[in-house]
């Protein structure tokens, strides 16, 4: 599943690329990726006829582009949005009207001219598991901006309300995170994975940033100490905002931004999949630790045993 470093990276390319234009038509190829819009594809296509995309916004993995109908007063923030969820396989591209439909295509946008740029948006999806949707905009909790835009509306999908800010937030508070992080009797790593908590880490970057911080993946959250805890929000910050300057961690031709290009970021891995391998820390000081695998929640966790030490009172 796309993680936050690749919703980023498409929402960048959507704020670029989408942002201000028009929809003009909306061609509903497969109504599975419409199934979360409750009132049926019609109704959706009805919605969207003639609304302009006014920004590309982003909060944890949600995505939301807000809808605008005629004039605006960009002072006042809209109160709908079109939510795109990428699932395991969803793409967002933004192709010229002549490009051959890709084997997958779900829903087809098309946009206003607008400088030469590509006419089309569409949503692909060889899984089935994402789709586009409506969404009311509501009051962020906080009054601040509802995630990275550039118009700092104060307003986020009622579908998304339940998201926590993610650590690239600049409306992201440490000292509530930690707050509500104490109050926990869990492991670390099954806390940063709960959007509700902090949103954006999944379980390649949460495997990345605990090694970084040293520290083990069941560490129990209410014995984690102040510094621990930054240390760790900013090993979450530093490999996200590497993953972003690589363009996203692809493990293949799913994941892509709205150009259709793959992020590279996993030729820079440290910890996640290298199971068997030396710890790039330890070989750095000369000794040669091999890297453990061990199941957590379904999925697996990955760890060096000398700098993450398994702690005697493990939560998982």
């Amino acid at each position: 599943m796309p993680e936050l470093p690749e919703v980023e990276v498409v929402r960048r390319g959507l704020a670029s690329w989408v942002a201000g234009r028009t929809i003009t038509d909306v061609d509903i190829l497969d109504p599975r990726s419409t199934r979360r819009h409750l009132p049926g594809p019609a109704a959706l296509r009805s919605e969207l006829m003639g609304a302009r995309l006014a920004d590309a916004v982003r909060r944890g993995k949600f995505l939301w582009l807000p809808l605008t109908h005629g004039p605006h007063d960009t002072n006042r923030p809209p109160s709908l949005a079109l939510m795109a969820h990428l699932g395991m396989s969803g793409q967002l591209l933004v192709e010229n009207a002549d490009q051959p439909d890709e084997k997958h295509l779900k829903v087809r946008f098309t946009l206003s001219p607008s400088g030469g740029m590509p006419g089309e948006l569409r949503f692909v999806d060889q899984r089935i598991f994402g789709g586009v949707f409506l969404s009311p905009l509501v009051p962020c909790s906080d009054g601040k901006p509802g995630g990275q835009s550039t118009q700092p509306w104060p307003v986020v999908p009622q579908a998304a309300a339940h998201i926590a800010r993610d650590p690239l937030d600049p409306e992201f508070s440490f000292d509530e995170f930690y707050r509500r992080l104490r109050l926990r009797k869990t492991g670390i790593k099954r806390a940063i994975l709960d959007q509700g908590l902090i949103s954006g880490i999944g379980n390649i970057y949460a495997d990345e940033a605990l090694w970084a911080a040293r520290l083990h993946f069941a560490r129990p959250t209410d014995t984690l100490r102040r510094a621990e805890a930054e240390r760790l929000v900013n090993a979450c910050i530093d490999v996200m905002a590497r993953a972003l300057d690589a363009g996203g961690t692809s493990f293949d031709s799913l994941y892509v931004n709205v150009n259709g290009a793959s992020g590279y970021f996993e030729r820079s891995l440290n910890a996640y999949g290298r199971a068997g391998k030396p710890c790039p820390r330890c070989a750095a000081n000369g000794t040669e630790t091999l890297m453990r695998r061990d199941q957590f929640m379904n999925r697996s966790s990955y760890t060096c045993p000398v700098c993450q030490p398994r702690p005697r009172n493990a939560r998982w």
